[in-house]
């Protein structure tokens, strides 16, 4: 089928049917695929229906006549996303459905995880540090009073940052362990890590949260936190193709490990006499 050119800049994948049909024409500048670099192209793509690999999106037949791609196993277009707008994207991904998880994770070049990841941890950090400002208020003017609580900012991001740390271990670990008996294939921490980070841009909607404050703002922060561990239960499921109970133990496992986390560093706080208010139970 045409696009008729509602959407532009597909991503190079796809098939051009201008050459030398195998056993005829000339062979004269026709560079030859070796078959190793054949076969990492043939897993390049995922059909975001039945997680199939394919070897192309869509195919260009010449004079902007583009054509989707069948999927082989389940007889349906192997990537429908190319089509479409990112905003429709972005809505089914906040649906947290498979599909659109399997076309941003797979069949895009998405790099901007880590840029993702710093600054949810920053808004992360700002509400922790703006809770903590909430239950010690000073009117006290002086500079030093000020730098103290810039330098309280950037402990909540250190801590924000261990705490994540600490749950990701908990998912890693977990697969680590329970995969291989369930799989014959090694795990891809880079990509899960990848798909991790982008699934946790829930985070974002902390500060809107905490901007326009209202009664209903723990209540707010709660959700954010159930709709933040969704997209990455989605997010498991998608990038490792398992079922819904062990993508659910890898995030209660994380969950576990983050928690033991926070009170292995408040006994620590107590043992050592300094404030434990930086470490007190957040809403997020």
């Amino acid at each position: 089928m045409g696009t008729d050119g509602r959407r532009s800049g597909f991503r190079p994948g796809k098939g051009n049917t201008e050459g030398v049909t195998a056993g005829k024409g000339k062979t004269d500048g026709v560079a030859v695929t070796p078959p190793t670099a054949a076969a990492s192209a043939s897993c390049q793509y995922r059909c975001i229906e039945c997680n199939q690999e394919a070897k192309e999106l869509y195919r260009d037949y010449s004079h902007g006549v583009l054509k989707i791609t069948i999927c082989k196993s389940c007889q349906k277009p192997v990537d429908k996303y190319i089509e479409y707008d990112p905003v429709i994207i972005l809505i089914n991904a906040i649906l947290c459905r498979a599909q659109a998880y399997r076309h941003i994770l797979f069949n895009t070049k998405i790099n901007m995880h880590g840029k993702l990841c710093v600054f949810c941890l920053l808004c992360e950090a700002y509400l922790r540090w703006w809770q903590l400002q909430d239950s010690s208020r000073s009117v006290d003017p002086d500079d030093f009073i000020r730098y103290a609580k810039e330098w309280d900012f950037y402990r909540m991001f250190a801590i924000a940052s261990l705490e994540q740390t600490a749950y990701f271990t908990g998912i890693f670990t977990f697969l680590w362990v329970e995969r291989p008996r369930t799989a014959k294939k090694a795990l891809n921490f880079a990509l899960l890590l990848k798909a991790l980070l982008l699934s946790s841009y829930g985070k974002l909607l902390l500060i809107p949260a905490v901007i326009w404050e209202h009664d209903y703002t723990p209540l707010c922060l709660r959700l954010i936190k159930v709709f933040v561990l969704t997209s990455n239960f989605q997010a498991i499921r998608v990038t490792l193709n398992v079922n819904r109970k062990l993508s659910f133990l890898a995030i209660l496992s994380g969950l576990l490990v983050e928690s033991a986390t926070v009170y292995f560093f408040q006994r620590m706080a107590r043992a050592l006499g300094s404030d434990c208010a930086i470490y007190k139970s957040q809403d997020f």
